[in-house]
């Protein structure tokens, strides 16, 4: 009983620590609205936490390949797939080298991924298929599914300015899509700190090291006539 009880308490506090985590970053559309003026731009406190939290999730998926050799390409896959969202979310800064040469940066890091994890492909198969088998997958791809197409279709220039009509403001049309895509990163970035500290070494040694349940240790019997 004591260990289900501490299962249900480390659920609770993640749960809480999600929560809070959230209030935080919902907290940017607030201040961007509210505090300075209607700044939805590209250069916003909400972009700037998309960003941070993206180029944070790359880097925790890059530095956990270097030490775990058994899923680093799986790892190096991951961290080269959230590099490439970071690219497009900052093209505004690489249209200062060329209009739309944000495409051939994220082109280059993703066959750059893709080179290093074809190196050892048996491992990045198995390490994927970890992935997307771990319970915070389910999270991460519901991460995904609202930056990619929910805050897409959600932000969609034709529905807001039909239901605005005259009164048209592509502000609130900003609020709600960035809002979506902050809510999706953050769902994104939950789900990827989780699973990287539940497979963390230390945590998978500790737990092959743990005897098993007796019912299953225990040698069967012997009979003789």
């Amino acid at each position: 009983m004591r260990e289900q009880f501490l299962i249900l308490g480390r659920e609770c506090a993640a749960f809480l620590f999600a929560t809070l985590f959230l209030v935080i970053m919902m907290s940017a559309i607030y201040i961007d609205v509210n505090w300075m003026n209607d700044a939805m731009h590209e250069t916003s406190l909400t972009e700037t936490l998309q960003e941070v939290m993206l180029a944070s999730v790359a880097a925790l998926f890059f530095w956990s390949a270097r030490h775990r050799a058994a899923q680093r390409g799986a790892l190096i896959l991951i961290g080269g797939f959230y590099s490439c969202m970071l690219i497009r979310e900052l093209d505004f800064v690489f249209d200062l080298v060329a209009h739309g040469s944000w495409v051939w940066f994220a082109l280059a890091t993703a066959a750059a991924s893709l080179a290093l994890a074809l190196r050892a492909p048996r491992d990045t198969l198995d390490g994927l298929v970890a992935f997307v088998t771990h319970r915070s997958w389910l999270m991460t791809a519901s991460g995904l599914l609202i930056v990619l197409v929910f805050s897409r279709l959600f932000g969609m220039h034709q529905l807001w300015q039909h239901l605005m009509l005259d009164g048209y403001n592509r502000v609130v049309k900003n609020m709600a899509e960035e809002g979506t895509e902050l809510l999706g990163y953050s769902l994104c970035w939950l789900a990827s700190v989780r699973y990287l500290w539940q497979t963390r070494p230390a945590r998978a040694t500790a737990a092959a090291a743990e005897p098993l349940p007796h019912s299953l240790a225990a040698e069967p019997a012997s009979y003789s006539s």
